[in-house]
């Protein structure tokens, strides 16, 4: 099948961090031969560090190589109001850590697929203790 890969590791990479950039690119080459694809959330998110030209978010995204094709499926729609409704509650009832909606909504689609590569996988594991994640 293939692994989503998280925005964060697509922005170390893209934006040469001098931190994660070498590690997140190191992981994202491992796990290229099983295919690598992006979530339409991450798409969006990915955006602003372009200005907004796509035409150059999408070349970024072809040289790594990802697809960013797949589709939003109602399915992805359902699992993440599910997860969101179950976090929104926890947090109220203990105060638990704010989460960005888009989080969900790329661990929902991730769950279709291998996996989810990321370096914020506690974050995920918490909304998602069935989602394989890699960092």
């Amino acid at each position: 099948m293939a692994w989503v890969v998280d925005t964060c590791l697509l922005l170390d990479v893209g934006l040469d961090d001098p931190e994660f950039g070498r590690t997140s690119e190191d992981l994202l080459r491992r796990k290229s031969a099983d295919g690598l694809l992006v979530c339409p959330v991450t798409f969006v998110e990915l955006a602003p560090a372009f200005a907004g030209n796509l035409t150059f978010l999408r070349k970024f995204l072809l040289g790594i190589p990802t697809d960013f094709h797949e589709p939003w499926l109602e399915q992805d729609t359902e699992v993440a109001a599910c997860a969101w409704a179950r976090h929104i509650q926890m947090r109220r009832s203990t105060r638990g850590p704010r989460r960005p909606v888009a989080d969900v909504l790329i661990g929902a689609f991730a769950l279709r697929f291998d996996g989810l590569l990321t370096r914020n996988a506690t974050d995920f594991r918490r909304l998602f203790p069935k989602l394989r994640l890699v960092g």
